[in-house]
């Protein structure tokens, strides 16, 4: 009977008006208790349109993924933070959790991000200066020790051994007896990005895609509401992309992890909405909501019409944004929060999941308590104060808005047919059925991806450098606006007196590192040396196999074996990666 009933509230929902449809989910929805008044106590719809504009909650979602807007959720207030050792960032989490904060973000130095312990003579000088630093699961009980790992989400920003940290996580999580199939969160993993732009990979791209689909495979039977992949623009962008670049190659990135979910004989409804994303909010105002609106219509249209994706959760593009710390200047330091609190109002405005907002002095060091406390409470005025959650897509039907959301999504797609072309493939985007029946022929080839049309062109544009050659006059192009004064940062290239002062900074101490490799030759004293080393040679067994290695990573985790020596058997089995000179 109840089937039947729901049979006839979609048919009804079919008919009619789309203000009408949406009104019908909208009534079905959630919504929070909250004013939803304007300050002077206007009342104010949950949204706005004509009969049969598109309305928040509708395919292709370019209003929102929800009929409720903010009404129904905010977006998650996560700070991303780490510096020093697993205590002092603890400390740092705690303070953020305590003072309003909704989830975490893991921010690692640079050897934990190169997957090198801190005893390594490639990580002198650089143990904690740029992130927190983790050599084994017992850096991660200590980073998370008082903080539930089941009741918080976390988000951890790794991608070249981004799986044996999440192993660490796991473990860490086991060992507070914390049910893992229960976590929620994001680990980066996005390889593709590192290749594009931020260049932090370990091997070459087929090791690191073997992986992350064992990653995918193991979240979606082992923990379900994980998602193993968050795909990055931030990085794109802040190595120089212009806004359609940054929206393009971050989705087509996306679109290569869809394609290897499905050699894998996974279920795109499954494994989709384990995929998120990552992008730059920056300060361009307009551009950058409607670069947040367009990507979210081309990536519904292209789950649904390429991929097969049928139920709406597969087809949502959920994303995380941080402000562009590329935006920030070390002249005049305090101009940084107006800068960040635009760029946060834009990722609002343009419908962003969760939010990270940079704090003023990180151009020139981590940041301070004050500073930090400073970052978080400008998303809390936003949240609070502004009336923005009042309305789902208030800039929706702008005619402004709209037509710049239009002109970035086919920037995108000229993009998307430039990629597809260095692949081989004489489709283009539009061609979306036959685009479709070339993922069905080639679905469950686990080695050839001959004919996975977006991989092909990802693989052979980061062979060829195109990617980085792309980025490279970008932002060549706009260095030379800003020196002729064509484009204008103040207190950069305009308006340069000020009365600022010098700021008091962050500074890592030395005694970090000293202390932090004294811990790590204490605890490779106290383990079973002969059980880890062990456990790390029978992961490499796995790794000649086409077993999933997930099971035999956590093994090697639970006897304490290091991220450095997982790594390294790993790059003496696979080889390292040389990007190719180029001139």
């Amino acid at each position: 009977m109840a089937e039947t009933e729901n049979q006839t509230d979609a048919a009804a929902e079919s008919r009619g008006t789309a203000r009408s449809r949406w009104q019908s989910r909208y009534e079905k929805s959630r919504v929070r208790e909250a004013d939803f008044t304007t300050l002077s106590g206007l009342e104010l719809e949950p949204a706005y349109g004509t009969e049969d504009s598109e309305w928040p909650g509708e395919f292709p979602f370019t209003r929102g993924l929800y009929p409720t807007g903010y009404r129904g959720r905010t977006w998650t207030i996560r700070q991303f933070a780490g510096f020093g050792n697993a205590q002092q960032t603890n400390e740092r989490y705690k303070m953020i959790l305590g003072r309003g904060g909704g989830g975490l973000s893991v921010a690692f130095d640079m050897p934990t991000l190169m997957g090198r312990d801190s005893d390594d003579p490639k990580a002198l000088g650089e143990v904690g200066h740029c992130g927190v630093a983790i050599d084994s699961a017992a850096d991660m009980e200590v980073l998370f020790d008082g903080i539930d790992l089941g009741d918080v989400t976390t988000s951890m920003t790794i991608s070249g051994p981004a799986v044996p940290v999440f192993c660490m996580m796991i473990v860490a999580a086991e060992r507070a007896g914390v049910d893992t199939g229960k976590l929620n969160g994001t680990l980066q993993t996005d390889i593709f990005k590192e290749y594009i732009a931020q260049k932090e990979w370990l091997f070459g791209p087929e090791p690191h895609l073997r992986l992350i689909g064992d990653l995918m495979e193991y979240c979606a039977a082992e923990i379900p509401a994980y998602k193993p992949l968050s795909v990055s623009g931030y990085h794109i962008r802040e190595a120089g992309s212009t806004a359609a670049q940054e929206l393009a190659f971050t989705l087509a990135d996306g679109f290569g992890y869809v394609e290897l979910g499905l050699s894998r004989g996974l279920d795109v409804d499954v494994f989709a909405p384990g995929l998120s994303f990552f992008f730059d909010a920056h300060v361009d105002f307009f551009e950058e909501i409607a670069k947040f609106r367009a990507a979210r219509r081309i990536w519904a249209r292209w789950m649904r019409d390429v991929y097969g994706a049928k139920t709406e959760k597969a087809q949502w593009l959920r994303f995380h944004t941080q402000t562009a710390g590329v935006s920030l200047t070390a002249q005049q330091p305090y101009n940084n929060v107006v800068r960040t609190g635009i760029e946060a109002l834009s990722a609002v405005l343009g419908g962003t999941n969760s939010l990270h907002t940079n704090a003023l002095d990180e151009t020139l060091a981590l940041p301070s308590e004050q500073a930090a406390e400073i970052a978080l409470r400008t998303q809390q005025v936003i949240m609070e104060e502004t009336g923005a959650v009042n309305v789902a897509d208030p800039l929706g039907g702008s005619w402004y808005v709209e037509a710049l959301t239009d002109r970035i999504e086919a920037e995108a797609n000229a993009i998307f047919d430039k990629i597809l072309a260095m692949g081989g493939s004489t489709l283009t985007h539009a061609d979306t059925d036959r685009l479709a029946e070339t993922m069905r022929r080639s679905t469950g080839a686990t080695i050839d991806r001959a004919e996975w049309p977006v991989t092909q062109g990802l693989l052979r544009g980061i062979e060829d450098g195109w990617f980085m050659s792309e980025i490279a006059e970008a932002a060549f192009q706009y260095q030379t606006a800003l020196e002729k004064g064509e484009k204008r940062i103040v207190g950069v290239n305009c308006h340069e007196d000020s009365v600022t002062h010098d700021l008091e900074i962050l500074r890592v101490s030395h005694e970090v590192e000293v202390e932090q490799v004294r811990e790590l030759a204490r605890r490779r004293e106290s383990r079973d040396d002969a059980a880890a080393r062990a456990a790390v040679q029978r992961m490499v067994e796995v790794s000649r196999t086409e077993e999933n290695m997930i099971s035999s990573m956590l093994e090697a985790v639970r006897a304490e074996a290091t991220l450095g020596e997982i790594c390294d058997a790993l790059r003496a089995e696979w080889g390292e990666y040389r990007e190719p000179a180029r001139f």
